[in-house]
């Protein structure tokens, strides 16, 4: 089915405000509950985006393409899938929406509606990390996307509820998730100082993966070697 642009906007947006309020919303709900264990905190938040993430792709997914997120919209914007004044439109509205979403989680647990978050998240580690992350997620997009199209949703649940464990940063992975963190100071923000590195970690791994991927999974031509395992991929031929 297509569907006119304003939809696909409207879906992306609820899309990432959906996203954010579980972000947030379950951040607060782990925190209040774990009593000051962090790790069963960060349990409950990756539990719940990981789980929000696999619906959220199944409902939005025919409609906008289930993007969310900037660097997910950067890569298909350079494998020409996407036009670029809708990607900038995308862009807009997921940013829009990530922030409806934290205020709607701060209105759901009574909090102060306008925050500023003063969790400190910097430094090398915490770079590389987001870097890391947001190639792991475009990779497991695109991937997917080749071979099984229909399991992408279960495939970047998976891999986000993967990456809260094994990245220092808890892998934002997106930077519109990252802006609207900064706007909220409970368990699951980011200091607004400490955004810019983020964003531009994430940016590059988001080029690195869409680089890598145009090479892995181009088409073999007939010049090419053939001395690879002829069995491996038939459903490439």
């Amino acid at each position: 089915m297509q569907f006119d642009n304003g939809r696909r906007l409207a879906g992306e947006a609820l899309g990432t405000a959906f996203l954010l309020a579980t972000v947030v919303g379950s951040g607060i709900m782990g925190e209040t509950l774990a009593g000051g264990n962090a790790a069963l905190a960060l349990l409950g938040n990756t539990l719940a985006t990981g789980a929000m993430l696999v619906v959220l792709i199944l409902i939005f997914g025919p409609i906008s393409g289930a993007h969310f997120n900037p660097a997910v919209t950067l890569s298909f914007l350079l494998r020409r899938e996407i036009p670029f004044g809708l990607a900038l439109a995308y862009v807009a509205v997921q940013v829009v929406g990530a922030l409806t979403g934290v205020l709607a989680a701060h209105v759901m647990f009574a909090q102060e509606l306008l925050q500023v978050s003063s969790h400190a998240r910097s430094g090398p580690a915490q770079w590389f990390s987001e870097a890391v992350a947001t190639f792991g997620l475009v990779a497991t997009i695109l991937g997917t996307l080749r071979w099984r199209p229909d399991a992408v949703p279960f495939a970047v649940g998976l891999f986000i509820t993967a990456g809260y464990w094994f990245t220092a940063s808890t892998s934002f992975a997106n930077p519109a998730v990252t802006l609207a963190r900064a706007f909220t100071d409970s368990f699951s923000g980011i200091a607004p100082p400490d955004v810019p590195g983020f964003v531009i970690a994430q940016c590059l791994g988001a080029l690195a993966a869409t680089a890598f991927f145009a090479w892995l999974l181009r088409p073999r031509t007939g010049g090419d070697d053939k001395t690879g395992d002829e069995s491996a991929a038939p459903a490439a031929r």
